[in-house]
């Protein structure tokens, strides 16, 4: 009975060994005194399931194929230089990690969306902790699902004096679903992030900043979560458009000034939530056009031009436990009424009174002022802000109404500033 299990234990032992090798596959090293010189190279000669792990130094190639699930480390930010020649790694299999390298110089191209890296119609897919500078396109992940974008720190060109057509965008996804892009830094590009196509994905804690266009743009990208991400200094600061099912939280929009600037610019944007965010020193904090259904609360407006800029076309949106401090313009619109709910706000130019003590105001607030009106129809008129004659007609109006829409009210302004971190119980109490 033993001489005939001997046997099976052997053919069990062996194909358990196979499985091992196949699970963790080889390494095979890339440097300049090892047997493979160059990453082309050592990807030829790889089998699935391989490592291929690079050592420091500087390797010229682009044109780099992945057409194998692999592993590309790198140890000490290898850099593999495209000098220039055209996209430095395509990704045709699924199942791929690419780490640790450093990857730079791609020209601008008129003809193709040449990037660093580009994953082209594959799934679970890895980019973490790159370095990526100077190139046109950064990430580019096209029809890929359930790929993760993190730790990167993609740096393209210095844009002054640049326009959109020359540059490229850091990270961009063209119908990708189930994607995490998290713990990314990007800035020097066209738009920071850009996804259009995009459902079900996570865009979180990442820093996108000094972008030509858009820090962050999405189109067409349903069910998607934004959080904990910082937007500085872009042309203006996210764009989202034809969307719907949205949420936006814990965001900062910061220092996006400009002509045509803003820190959120929100078309055609459907059943969404805009929560606990903050706008400070942005043109326009948030303009909304042909939205419905949002809810926005909990957000801090903080030293903008406009706070709210409330197009006409906006209808069924609810404002509620935000604060307004220190804005030019707290709330603007271009039509004379308006369908849109706003309850228990802050707003600093308030001067109601609260006789019963319970931190809500006694008297509506209307946030609406004629001069935001007049500015809204003549905007050359935004030359006389602060002037006595502005002051005059807005007390005018406070005591005799005619202009403002007489539906944009707060009718319980709040009485002191909302701390929405630490002052939970009053903001529960008045939902």
């Amino acid at each position: 009975m033993k001489d005939l299990n001997k046997p099976c234990f052997i053919f069990l032992t062996f194909i358990l060994l196979l499985t091992v090798e196949v699970a963790f596959g080889a390494t095979l090293k890339v440097c300049k005194t090892c047997a493979y010189t160059s990453v082309k190279q050592a990807i030829n000669k790889a089998k699935p399931g391989d490592t291929i792990l690079i050592e420091a130094g500087n390797y010229k190639e682009y044109g780099i194929e992945i057409n194998k699930p692999l592993t590309i480390l790198g140890r000490n930010k290898p850099v593999i230089d495209g000098n220039n020649k055209g996209q430095i790694m395509t990704v045709t299999a699924s199942n791929v990690t690419i780490e640790g390298l450093t990857l730079k110089n791609i020209a601008t191209s008129y003809r193709q969306d040449d990037a660093a890296i580009r994953v082209i119609e594959q799934s679970n897919v890895r980019i973490l902790n790159n370095i990526i500078l100077n190139t046109y396109f950064g990430i580019y992940l096209q029809n890929s699902d359930n790929c993760v974008v993190k730790g990167n720190i993609v740096s393209g060109k210095d844009i002054t004096g640049l326009n959109e057509s020359a540059l490229g965008n850091a990270i961009h996804l063209w119908y990708c679903d189930n994607a995490v892009i998290s713990n990314n830094k990007v800035e020097g590009h066209r738009d920071g992030i850009y996804l259009e196509f995009v459902k079900d994905s996570e865009v979180k804690n990442n820093l996108s900043r000094n972008n030509l266009r858009y820090g962050l743009h999405f189109m067409f990208s349903d069910r998607n979560v934004y959080t904990h991400n910082t937007f500085r200094k872009n042309g203006a600061g996210v764009a989202v458009m034809y969307t719907r099912d949205i949420r936006m939280a814990h965001n900062t929009f910061e220092d996006n000034w400009g002509a045509a600037s803003y820190g959120l610019l929100l078309k055609e944007i459907t059943n969404s939530a805009i929560y606990n965010n903050r706008f400070s020193r942005n043109t326009t904090a948030i303009y909304m056009e042909s939205s419905s259904r949002l809810d926005i609360q909990q957000n801090d407006f903080d030293k903008n031009g406009w706070a709210i800029r409330l197009l006409s076309s906006c209808t069924e949106d609810t404002f509620k436990l935000n604060n307004f401090t220190g804005n030019s313009f707290d709330v603007s619109t271009n039509g004379n009424s308006t369908m849109n709910y706003f309850k228990h706000n802050y707003w600093d130019k308030y001067s109601g009174y609260d006789l019963d003590k319970n931190l809500v105001g006694d008297v509506p607030y209307r946030p609406v002022s004629l001069y935001a009106m007049l500015v809204e129809r003549v905007p050359p008129s935004v030359m006389f802000m602060r002037s006595f004659m502005v002051d005059m007609l807005d007390n005018i109006e406070k005591v005799l109404p005619s202009f403002i829409p007489e539906n944009l009210v707060d009718e319980q302004p709040m009485m002191r500033k909302i701390k929405h971190d630490n002052d939970r119980k009053l903001t529960q109490n008045l939902r």
